[in-house]
């Protein structure tokens, strides 16, 4: 019992510091995935909760945010966070560098599916449940 509750105590930890990081770095709750770099937005933007991502599927900022080098994502807490636009083309893929959807869609779907795996529920197939109504 008292390996469970100092695991338990140590996972609480772990997420209340990550929320800290979260509230010191004034970091949004929650951000709007729009698609105004498109012509026709076919299925409306995508919000989405730092919070929920933080606190009930333990993500870290890592797995979104990134700057690879040599193949290594060197990107840590505390440095400027890029719009996805930056570098993810909405139109071409260029060299390993992921179309702007195919990006968003990759990662979010992937980690979403995984989410699932492990028995949590996260949305997965239909459009509706991460896409907002379009405007």
């Amino acid at each position: 019992m008292g390996k469970r509750l100092f695991s338990y105590l140590t996972a609480l930890a772990m997420v209340l510091g990550m929320v800290g990081i979260l509230i010191a770095m004034d970091v949004p709750t929650e951000i709007m995935i729009d698609n105004k770099v498109y012509k026709v937005d076919k299925k409306g933007p995508v919000k989405l909760s730092h919070q929920k991502h933080i606190k009930d599927y333990n993500v870290s900022c890592t797995e979104c945010h990134h700057v690879y080098k040599n193949g290594k994502n060197v990107w840590k807490e505390g440095d400027p966070v890029h719009k996805c636009k930056e570098c993810h083309d909405p139109k071409k893929k260029k060299g390993k560098v992921y179309k702007l959807k195919y990006a968003y869609h990759k990662n979010c779907k992937s980690c979403h599916k995984e989410m699932i795996t492990k028995g949590k529920k996260a949305p997965f197939r239909k459009c509706n449940q991460c896409h907002q109504k379009k405007r």
